[in-house]
């Protein structure tokens, strides 16, 4: 078999964060298939074609992929970010599991990069230094019931938490939920990053308080990642500049007691 599959995160944003293992598979392709927008990150390359789908597509997205490698394409389905993290790469699987039995013979690769939540961390400081977990607020592929019994455990075991998929047009009330609950275990002084479209040259990104963070939900879209601070996440104040947040290695406290103190 002549075709291939790699999985391939497009990164933040700019091509300077663009892995160049990931560079490699793009430019290598025969295909590129992805959401529109993600496409059109890609400078057009002479004889490689573009198939391009809605964000809601995945699944099939990823069977139309299979199938173009299985008829001896060499594939490179795109996602932003990392492909592992919310994205394309368990997406391919979950399609080749379930799919025909001849695409297992395609050979496939993982391509990583740099992750919504690493890339706000690095333009904030070191708040992952720490402990940290990641939860998407999106409701599309799990019950919302799931999602605030995880950010309950989450919040309750004094993680630094990222939130992907904060808020859409169709759920614009999620996020104000969530740190409305994550306030009730943590202070009000608590940092919380609101980091939007980091690495692209629009990017924002503000460090608010946890009773700032409230008021300010309506405020994030799609391209914002929050992260909410633990209870031992710091602030460097810095004379007209953004602080600077750290979570320290060190704990000296046990996470249950706090956040019981807290309720």
């Amino acid at each position: 078999m002549s075709g291939s599959l790699t999985i391939v995160g497009l990164g933040p944003g700019e091509a300077h964060w663009l892995t160049p293992a990931a560079q490699a598979a793009i430019e290598a392709a025969s295909d590129l298939v992805g959401y529109g927008p993600y496409l059109d990150r890609l400078p057009a390359r002479e004889g490689q074609v573009k198939h391009g789908s809605d964000n809601r597509v995945e699944v099939t997205r990823a069977r139309h992929a299979l199938q173009l490698a299985f008829e001896g394409r060499r594939v490179a389905v795109v996602s932003g970010g990392d492909p592992g993290v919310f994205a394309m790469a368990a997406a391919v699987f979950e399609a080749l599991e379930a799919g025909e039995p001849d695409w297992l013979a395609v050979p496939i690769t993982v391509e990583p990069g740099i992750t919504a939540m690493l890339a706000a961390a690095a333009r904030a400081g070191a708040p992952l230094g720490g402990d940290f977990c990641a939860i998407s607020l999106s409701d599309n592929l799990k019950p919302w019931e799931v999602i605030t019994q995880r950010l309950e455990a989450a919040l309750s075991a004094d993680f630094v938490i990222s939130l992907y998929n904060p808020i859409s047009k169709a759920r614009p009330w999620q996020l104000g939920e969530a740190l409305a609950l994550a306030a009730r275990h943590r202070p009000a002084e608590t940092p919380v990053i609101f980091a939007r479209a980091i690495g692209r040259a629009d990017e924002v990104l503000r460090v608010l308080s946890m009773s700032e963070a409230v008021a300010a939900a309506g405020s994030a879209d799609m391209a914002t990642l929050v992260m909410i601070g633990a209870s031992s996440t710091r602030l460097i104040a810095r004379e007209g500049a953004t602080p600077i947040v750290y979570t320290p290695r060190s704990v000296t406290k046990s996470p249950c007691a706090t956040s019981q103190g807290r309720t």
